[in-house]
């Protein structure tokens, strides 16, 4: 790290002399800003509308009440509110600096409330308990380890949690009572950070959990409740199986799961705990996702992932069969959650058209409720691109795919400047959801677009996710060479005037596509992106590293490093030439900020334009309002300068 220190002193010494005036927008105290040009304020003037747009999934029902919590932004960061009805007031509970996260009601009687927060983006979250009657907040945790909620003993009288409190590593078991903070105690001490803990037997006796090794290996162990005692279900050593449970049956003599096992694709499936064979329920060639068991277990929703788009079922699990399922607004589909009553059914619904909110259905009847009605500041979002799928075919004959959003040729005329967006993960997938501040660069700035799913991206089948593995890697960039020849094919697109960037994942592709096609792109917006896998995999958090080993090949091994060193963006640095947007959190446990230190520091070598935007208070992404602003309208000053050509500087002009 010391390596690094030089960078950081030119950072803090750049931001003290950031002009401060009433015609430009300065960066808060938590950012630290370098070669970044004083932002005019007639940016932030004409795209505040953008930023005002907010979001609302649920988090639980009240188990006594048809109330229910969600988790939706006011001020800075998203918090937990009460709403009391459909279509109710939003009643703020939560009042913290940072983000909270999942909340969960003390099951049959609601007294109180159990959620997650952490600080400064750093994901190490602590667990709290909310006492509805006098507000107070009492920590449960340790206030150190990362701790993750699991579910709650069918009796109420205990919650089931994962926490790293042993080595900062390992995720262990432990088992609370919420209301008696003195009977925390370590269940089982577990290896490796990819634990999970997902339902209780009927009678309390049994915990339900999984052992994650990547996306397509997965093993599920059944723990005893009182010694900690764990017992494998599904075999290793054979074919590798990718499994997700979902909950134990009403008679506790098996579980219900999806798997690929045998398929390319996720399926439904039940396993006698005695046999352990699978008898598989559900046949569709999309993945099966978000599967969520009724309280009673007599009926079980889930979606379906096709092309992106969401479709409910809802699976009567006494008759073996679906049952109809009521129309719903097309999007995507998210956060089931029934409640104690066993016919409503909670969820978050998001297009590109729509910002998330809170939907429920009544199984029973089929009614529709909307809860919430998130505003997307003041604008008319019936005038949002909508996504167009595109296709297109990689150097090796491989099949990609993605969306596109163009901006309204009666307005904007000629061929259009493209944004090449690339998501994260890479386990990830591009899916027609909600833009926010992306709408403005289409609206506002005729810009189109394209979000890719290149290989690696999940709801494609197996085969397609796991083609970009270890030293399957370069592929992916040629995804995106294909998809650069592809723009050349349309008359409506500007294949002299492409932007790349994305986060995490989608960070390290955009250095990649940057190194490799400098010539054919105009500029580049990194977002805490990994420019070495080498030095990625020494420095990311101690509890996620063996995970992304599996997916991107493991530094320890000679031949693997060679190809790390050899394919590595920060290697390769010398090749920039055009300018680059970096943008980091510093607290970010994920990809460290030695990530985005290093390249900036070798990018700059060649005398190009590098932009630099440190947050303080932020992890792996922008989280809080203030500082996402600023990196928006640093973003609209970026691309105006470096994608727009004459039309940016006509705009910047106006």
């Amino acid at each position: 790290m010391k390596k690094f220190i030089p960078v950081l002193i030119l950072i803090l010494a750049a931001a003290s002399t950031f002009a401060q005036s009433p015609d430009t927008v300065a960066p808060n105290e938590n950012l630290i800003v370098q070669g970044i040009p004083a932002v005019p304020a007639e940016i932030a003037a004409r795209a505040n509308q953008y930023t005002e747009s907010r979001a609302a999934v649920p988090l639980d029902w009240n188990p006594l009440k048809r109330e229910m919590l969600i988790s939706t932004r006011f001020a800075d960061v998203p918090q937990i509110h009460e709403v009391k009805m459909p279509g109710g007031a939003r009643t703020q509970l939560t009042f913290f600096p940072d983000r909270t996260g999942n909340a969960s009601y003390h099951p049959h009687k609601g007294g109180y409330f159990v959620f997650s927060k952490d600080a400064g983006g750093g994901e190490w979250f602590q667990l709290y308990r909310f006492d509805l009657a006098s507000g107070d907040v009492t920590l449960l945790t340790d206030g150190r380890s990362r701790n993750l909620m699991g579910p709650w003993a069918n009796a109420g009288d205990r919650l089931a949690y994962l926490s790293t409190r042993r080595n900062r590593a390992d995720l262990d078991f432990y088992i609370v009572n919420p209301a008696d903070k003195a009977s925390d105690h370590l269940l089982v001490q577990n290896a490796g950070g990819g634990w999970g803990l997902v339902d209780w037997s009927p009678d309390d006796k049994t915990l339900l959990a999984l052992e994650e090794i990547s996306v397509n290996e997965s093993y599920i162990w059944l723990v005893d409740a009182a010694n900690g005692n764990k017992t494998l279900l599904t075999p290793k050593g054979g074919e590798k199986i990718a499994y997700n449970p979902i909950g134990f049956s009403k008679d506790g003599k098996g579980i219900f799961v999806t798997t690929d096992q045998g398929s390319e694709y996720q399926r439904l499936a039940y396993i006698d705990l005695a046999t352990k064979t699978p008898k598989f329920l559900t046949s569709y060639t999309w993945d099966i996702e978000g599967a969520r068991l009724s309280y009673d277990r007599k009926f079980m929703a889930f979606t379906t992932n096709e092309n992106g788009i969401s479709v409910l079922h809802v699976f009567d699990v006494v008759a073996g069969k679906e049952r109809p399922a009521p129309k719903l607004p097309v999007g995507i589909i998210g956060g089931l959650m029934w409640h104690e009553n066993n016919r409503d059914l909670a969820m978050y619904i998001t297009s590109a058209r729509s910002p998330s909110d809170v939907y429920s259905i009544d199984v029973t009847t089929g009614t529709v409720d909307r809860w919430t009605t998130s505003e997307a500041g003041g604008l008319n979002t019936r005038t949002f691109a909508q996504p167009e799928l595109i296709k297109w075919n990689s150097s090796d004959g491989m099949g990609v795919s993605g969306f596109l959003y163009k901006p309204d040729a009666s307005k904007f005329a000629g061929k259009r400047p493209v944004v090449i967006n690339i998501h994260g993960g890479p386990e990830g997938q591009a899916r027609p959801g909600f833009m926010g501040r992306n709408n403005y660069f289409i609206n506002e700035m005729g810009a189109a677009i394209i979000f890719p799913n290149v290989r690696g991206s999940l709801g494609y089948g197996k085969t397609f996710a796991l083609a970009d593995n270890g030293m399957k890697r370069e592929g992916t960039y040629k995804d995106i060479e294909a998809l650069l020849d592809w723009i050349k094919t349309r008359p409506d697109l500007d294949a002299n005037r492409v932007m790349v960037t994305g986060g995490s994942y989608g960070g390290h592709m955009t250095l990649a596509i940057a190194t490799r096609y400098n010539d054919r792109i105009a500029c580049s917006l990194d977002v805490v992106g990994i420019s070495n896998f080498v030095t990625f995999l020494q420095n990311t958090e101690a509890y996620r590293r063996d995970l992304r080993r599996s997916e991107y090949g493991d530094e320890r091994q000679p031949e693997m490093r060679a190809y790390f060193e050899k394919t590595a963006p920060f290697n390769m640095a010398n090749n920039i030439t055009k300018p680059l947007f970096v943008v980091q959190g510093k607290n970010d446990p994920r990809v460290p900020i030695s990530e985005a230190d290093q390249m900036v520091e070798n990018v700059r070598k060649n005398g190009g334009p590098v932009w630099y935007l440190v947050a303080k208070d932020e992890g792996h992404g922008f989280g809080k309002k203030k500082n996402a602003d600023f990196q928006f309208y640093s973003t609209i000053l970026f691309m105006q300068q470096f994608l727009m050509g004459d039309e940016g500087r006509k705009t910047a002009a106006k």
